[in-house]
């Protein structure tokens, strides 16, 4: 049982970000951020979890097993993440390619401290080891002050893992398996990564947040290993017995020009091809939630909605069901998982040739990270617009994708992937 203290914030705006910079003194660190973004299906304004009383840390095999077996212990607050690798435990399937970031499959921890956010109200919930501190760290957060001057990192040599020629060449075997009738779609992605690199993570999210400020923002902490999300787009959530998945699928470039970018906005609606791929997408969340839905609940609540971000332009569908009462949560997201935004459709069978063709195993990007709470509901978000940085080997990388379909230019995927890959490489560069 967590003891409570809730305070009324002057300036929640500037309080997250003392709350955030505190947090850095914890080896384990989960901190999720709506940035405001008016959304339907929401709990908190902003969220953060510190300093592990527990954790589970494993690789894919059983990993399911080992997160429900882990939440029914703890039967507390969990934070952390399911890699996209964990697609190994769900199918018969491998991940060989290269890996410079090393971050284990799945990771979640119980915090001994945890804030929640909504307006202007704060909720402190810790464990009944450290409730005596709850009053000296609100102080403490209250009289945190930004530094002077923010360290600022150098800038990297940033590579693609894939270059422009092998790309074209690579969208063009994807095309060939699509007309050959093995896939419909599948999301092909590429790397970006820098060695050698020394990276300030707390100031890196902070600028990349900034130019983003998207609906599930991340700030991951774990010993050595950083998630910097600028996700827009959420996996999966559930409340009760109602799970939502809202697939983003469809992307179009922003114009600082207001009656310009209303035009792309519209464009964005009416274009057959980037429709498309959001509509296949949520044919197949439509068949994932079919597995723990009670007959006849899954339905699309809204198909292709065009939604303003501060970089782009998204199609979002929202897709929900109600699932059995004695559903356990961890076999809503087995049966889910991978996201079919981030796969394609057939899922196997696009996953196996999205294995085949690109050079990077995806780990983190392309997972979840999120939360469950003490009853079993949960929240998670898609790990895109994220830079995962290692420490310890000092290895930064960042990956970019697009759908790939029957009337897709492999010219025209490229130039979406350098357009989802321009916060990340300026973050990186300093050049904001």
């Amino acid at each position: 049982m967590r003891s409570t203290q809730k305070y009324t914030l002057e300036d929640p705006v500037f309080f997250k970000q003392q709350m955030l910079g505190w947090a850095q003194q914890y080896r384990e660190v989960v901190w999720l951020d709506s940035n405001g973004y008016n959304q339907q299906y929401t709990s908190y304004d902003a969220v953060l979890a510190v300093d592990a009383f527990t954790s589970v840390i494993t690789d894919y095999y059983k990993a399911f097993e080992d997160l429900a077996a882990y939440r029914r212990v703890t039967a507390d607050w969990i934070f952390g993440y399911l890699s996209y690798d964990l697609k190994n435990d769900t199918e018969n399937l491998t991940s060989g390619n290269f890996d410079g970031l090393g971050f284990a499959d799945l990771f979640f921890f119980q915090p001994k401290k945890l804030f929640l956010l909504k307006g202007d109200e704060l909720e402190m919930l810790y464990l009944p080891l450290c409730d005596d501190e709850i009053g000296d760290d609100f102080l403490a957060i209250s009289q945190w002050k930004p530094q002077q001057a923010p360290p600022i990192s150098k800038p990297l040599s940033i590579k693609q893992r894939i270059s422009k020629e092998e790309y074209l060449k690579k969208a063009d075997k994807m095309l060939s398996h699509i007309y050959r009738g093995d896939i419909y779609e599948a999301n092909f992605c590429m790397e970006f990564y820098a060695e050698d690199a020394e990276l300030h993570p707390l100031d890196t999210y902070m600028r990349l947040n900034t130019i983003s400020e998207p609906p599930f923002a991340v700030f991951l902490k774990n010993y050595k290993h950083y998630l910097l999300s600028a996700s827009p787009e959420r996996y999966l959530r559930k409340e009760g017995n109602k799970i939502i998945s809202q697939p983003i699928k469809g992307t179009a470039r922003r114009s600082e020009n207001p009656s310009e970018d209303a035009q792309i906005k519209r464009a964005l609606e009416a274009d057959d091809k980037e429709r498309s791929e959001n509509i296949m997408i949520v044919d197949l969340v439509r068949n994932d939630l079919s597995h723990t839905a009670e007959k006849q609940s899954v339905k699309v609540e809204e198909l292709c909605g065009a939604y303003t971000f501060k970089q782009v332009h998204h199609l979002i569908s929202t897709v929900s069901s109600v699932v059995h009462e004695d559903c356990v949560a961890e076999e809503v997201l087995r049966t889910t998982f991978p996201m079919g935004s981030m796969t394609g459709a057939p899922k196997i069978s696009a996953m196996e040739i999205i294995e085949n063709l690109e050079e990077t195993k995806r780990g983190l990007y392309s997972g979840a990270v999120g939360y469950f709470t003490p009853n079993g509901d949960f929240d998670f978000n898609v790990v895109i617009r994220s830079i995962l940085y290692n420490e310890l080997n000092r290895y930064v990388s960042f990956s970019v994708g697009s759908a790939i379909t029957v009337e897709a230019t492999p010219e025209k995927e490229y130039e979406e992937c350098l357009l989802k890959a321009g916060a990340m490489y300026r973050v990186l560069n300093n050049n904001l």
